[in-house]
């Protein structure tokens, strides 16, 4: 069956491109967008449309447009300001045959909502860092020792790392917290951070796969070193949060180890930076896309890849003459 997909602000995302190409093969075409002609992965692609930026009143009708003159079959977005966006026109896809893959709107709001996240998972019995959106409330605690320094202090909504300030003592948070408004106070946790890429079936709506990793080096919020590992306890740990929070699709979870316990610190439902180390491991997300718009039922595959493969980023270039 021929299919066409979709990939929405591709940035620098060429592996990603390349995947869906080689799992597409000659059965459809790889469509990408970007607002910037420079954005080097959407030249892997079978063809390209440079479109407005997503906060542009006319954007989801160019993306409509282009959806219907490309007869696109599917789409997905892969930077968190466009996934609210989708979610929330997802009926004007879905009216002219388009299935995106992506969470409901709530989902997606969600994880975009620190506080609210913390909540939801303190709620339901799945282990978090502390969560403080009230200055006072984090005092009252740390009078009573049930929180030392430091702290993160980071927005309430955000992603990528961006403007999150680690806090040493008492004067420092009473100064940030008071000149900057839509701040939450983080536990700071040591131990192992891990990341976790988790495919939820668009058909059966179960966890269908879970690639994990130990992140052995950070850089602006995205693994540069990893190293995969599997663990049954963490794999239930991850198919009893989603049960819960109900995510659709692709989603890449921030995760803590310490003392041997789990704990969830962030969910991006999207594919994560660190994406092609679980491909080139064995976890075939792209493939499994491509079944459910088919209509085909992805079978569980969970910790079906390798153990201790290493992933570690490097600088590469693409020389382009005559972009116009």
């Amino acid at each position: 069956m021929i299919m066409n997909i979709l990939i929405l602000s591709a940035g620098t995302r060429n592996k990603l491109v390349q995947y869906f190409n080689k799992e597409l093969g000659n059965d459809g075409k790889i469509i990408a967008t970007d607002c910037s002609e420079l954005a080097p992965a959407v030249y892997e692609a079978d063809k390209f449309y440079k479109v407005s930026r997503i906060d542009s009143p006319s954007y989801i009708d160019e993306v409509i447009e282009i959806c219907k003159n490309e007869k696109v079959d599917t789409l997905f977005a892969l930077i968190d300001p466009e996934l609210s966006l989708i979610a929330k026109n997802i009926d004007r896809f879905h009216e002219i045959g388009v299935k995106p893959i992506i969470s409901d709107y709530e989902a997606v709001e969600l994880s975009f909502n620190k506080y609210e996240m913390f909540k939801f998972l303190e709620k339901n019995n799945i282990k978090t860092p502390k969560t403080y959106i009230s200055l006072d409330d984090f005092l009252e605690d740390f009078n009573k020792k049930l929180i030392t320094f430091p702290v993160f202090v980071k927005p309430v909504k955000g992603s990528a790392s961006i403007n999150i300030t680690k806090i040493n003592d008492k004067e420092e948070l009473e100064f940030i917290m008071k000149k900057y408004d839509n701040l939450i106070i983080q536990e700071f946790m040591g131990g192992q951070e891990i990341g976790a890429d988790v495919y939820i079936d668009m058909i059966s709506n179960k966890v269908v796969s879970i690639f994990t990793k130990e992140k052995l080096k950070m850089r602006a919020g995205e693994t540069d070193k990893s190293v995969s590992f599997k663990d049954e306890k963490l794999f239930n740990f991850i198919k009893n949060f989603v049960n819960k929070a109900g995510f659709k699709g692709i989603i890449d979870i921030d995760i803590f180890r310490i003392n041997n316990e789990y704990y969830i610190s962030e969910v991006n439902p999207r594919f994560g930076g660190g994406y092609p180390h679980a491909y080139e491991a064995g976890v075939n997300v792209p493939k499994m896309i491509i079944n459910n718009i088919n209509g085909i039922e992805n079978e569980e595959q969970i910790g079906n890849y390798d153990d201790n493969v290493y992933m570690m980023k490097y600088n590469e270039v693409m020389i382009m003459k005559d972009i116009k």
